[in-house]
């Protein structure tokens, strides 16, 4: 029995994948996610289609790839020495203008999450496990500074508090969240639920 090919994936350079992946959450932003195709990316991008199966396999990979590249830092490359520094830092990464088109992204998104498996398998495996991972690993240098407990139970929630401060703040009160939002969230709400 003869063994599967594997695809191979064409070397495309950083700046080329960055063009690529700006394309994608363009017309994402323009169109959203069920009336973005492969083929609309690749009239946009100036590629094949088949290119850009080769080398991301699906819309969903794809799109999922072009939201983590367009962080502008892993949190994992944060290390202030304190949990509080870590998280403030964590909240300046972005401008307030890059939060309100990420968080506008992420809403527009959330539905077609749920109605796509493929994406939602993609979103699970390319970005949020890679992030709790960053996230945990964050949370267990505190823990070996002694800022927090390891054995606080809001320690399996920082995400989901995080995540909830960048909805609620357009659903409640009706305008984007801002760092200056996100650093008042994390000092009220995030820190003391910690214990830190």
């Amino acid at each position: 029995m003869a063994e599967a090919a594997t695809p191979r994936r064409s070397r495309i350079t950083p700046e080329r994948e960055a063009e690529l992946y700006g394309a994608v959450l363009e017309l994402l932003r323009e169109v959203g996610y069920d009336a973005l195709t492969m083929d609309a990316v690749a009239a946009r991008t100036r590629s094949s289609k088949a290119t850009l199966y080769r080398q991301w396999g699906s819309k969903a990979e794809l799109v999922v790839k072009a939201l983590r590249h367009q962080k502008p830092s892993r949190l994992s490359e944060i290390d202030t020495g304190s949990l509080r520094g870590d998280f403030h830092a964590l909240a300046l990464r972005e401008n307030d203008c890059e939060m309100a088109q990420g968080s506008a992204l992420m809403r527009g998104l959330a539905m077609a999450v749920h109605a796509n498996p493929d994406l939602l398998r993609a979103f699970r495996e390319l970005l949020i496990e890679p992030e709790m991972e960053e996230l945990r690993h964050m949370l267990r240098r505190a823990v070996d500074r002694g800022e927090i407990r390891a054995d606080n139970p809001a320690l399996d929630y920082v995400l989901h508090m995080i995540v909830g401060a960048f909805a609620a703040r357009t659903l409640i009160d009706e305008q984007p969240p801002t760092q200056a939002f996100v650093a008042s969230y994390i000092d009220a709400v995030v820190l003391p639920a910690l214990g830190a």
